[in-house]
């Protein structure tokens, strides 16, 4: 009996001493599967392409694992507000951000932040790509991005070309746009898209840069006239449309994407469901019918090598606005 009692206590303590030493891993486990609700915060306006995706993708997983999605819409200092808010939050899985390419590879370059771009994140997944163009009024005289830049080059800062800024995707693609071509031109910034386009419906500035999706509209009914996609290859939704490239300008390039992040030290496992998660979303038949209606190509390209892509942009872009010597106004 006595060896029976030893014997128990033995493995009893042999049970407790496993369960200490594992106890973490099971801790950590229960914790992200039985979170609260996911909140993505989209640091930009409500109705906006972000906010549309997001939403969009929230529902998805929202139906497909269970989970509550809460988006949160937190704009403010081009995006910068509602991105360090999710660097300083809790790095349980539970605070994502949805954010486009000036938060990491751009306004770090221009300003001090309170996050590093490369350090303060887990990147999770690009998940959209979408194509930029440039486009004119119906009625400009402008028929090809050649015809622009000859003009642009024959009159030096008359013609203007309007987008989002300052220090957006955009403006930095204007300054790039001038030194691929040698043109002198004004880039007139605005606060959103819908200032910029109705600027360019009203023959106010000469023509205007942007994602397809802000002008998609205006280009069915004939009210606008696109020149060029910077994308690197020609886009579905205006294929007949040239690139830059097959314009003449081989290594130019501007195309947008929106990423999913977690803040640094989110565990791998919470990291990796989420992955799993937003590109199933992304593979449902009518939920990428509703991004391709908006100019969205899913991208899902994921961890390390959403990682290495960020750094590479983030690199380029910085070297462009040292060349330059770029200012944000």
């Amino acid at each position: 009996m006595g060896l029976q009692r030893n014997g128990c206590s033995h493995l009893a303590a042999s049970a407790a001493a496993l369960l200490i030493v594992f106890a973490p891993l099971f801790l950590s486990r229960s914790a992200w599967s039985q979170t609260p609700p996911i909140k993505i915060i989209v640091p930009a306006p409500a109705g906006g392409v972000a906010d549309v995706l997001t939403r969009l993708l929230g529902e998805q997983i929202r139906r497909t694992q269970g989970r509550t999605i809460v988006i949160e819409n937190r704009p403010g200092a081009t995006t910068v507000i509602g991105t360090e808010a999710v660097a300083r939050a809790t790095n349980d899985g539970t605070t994502l951000l949805v954010n486009a390419p000036p938060a990491f590879v751009i306004i770090p370059h221009l300003r001090r932040l309170n996050y590093d771009p490369l350090t303060s994140f887990e990147p999770v997944c690009n998940l959209v790509k979408f194509p930029t163009v440039i486009v004119v009024n119906s009625a400009s005289p402008y028929r090809t991005l050649v015809d622009l830049i000859n003009a642009a080059r024959a009159r030096p800062d008359e013609l203007t070309l309007a987008s989002i800024g300052p220090a957006s995707l955009t403006h930095i693609g204007f300054e790039m746009l001038k030194r691929a071509t040698n043109i002198k031109m004004t880039f007139v910034p605005y606060a959103g898209a819908a200032p910029a386009v109705n600027a360019l419906l009203g023959n106010h500035v000469t023509s205007y840069f942007g994602n397809y999706a802000d002008v998609s509209e205006q280009l069915k009914a004939g009210d606008l006239r696109a020149l060029a996609v910077a994308s690197r290859t020609r886009t579905d939704l205006l294929p007949d449309l040239l690139t830059f490239a097959e314009a003449g300008y081989q290594d130019y390039e501007v195309e947008g994407w929106f990423g999913l992040f977690a803040p640094a030290k989110t565990s791998k496992e919470a990291v990796s469901d989420l992955a799993g998660w937003f590109t199933a979303a992304m593979q449902v038949p009518d939920v990428r019918a509703k991004l391709a209606a908006i100019g969205l190509y899913p991208m899902e390209m994921c961890g390390a090598d959403f990682g290495a892509f960020i750094r590479k942009q983030y690199e380029e872009y910085g070297r462009v606005i040292r060349e330059v010597n770029f200012k944000a106004q």
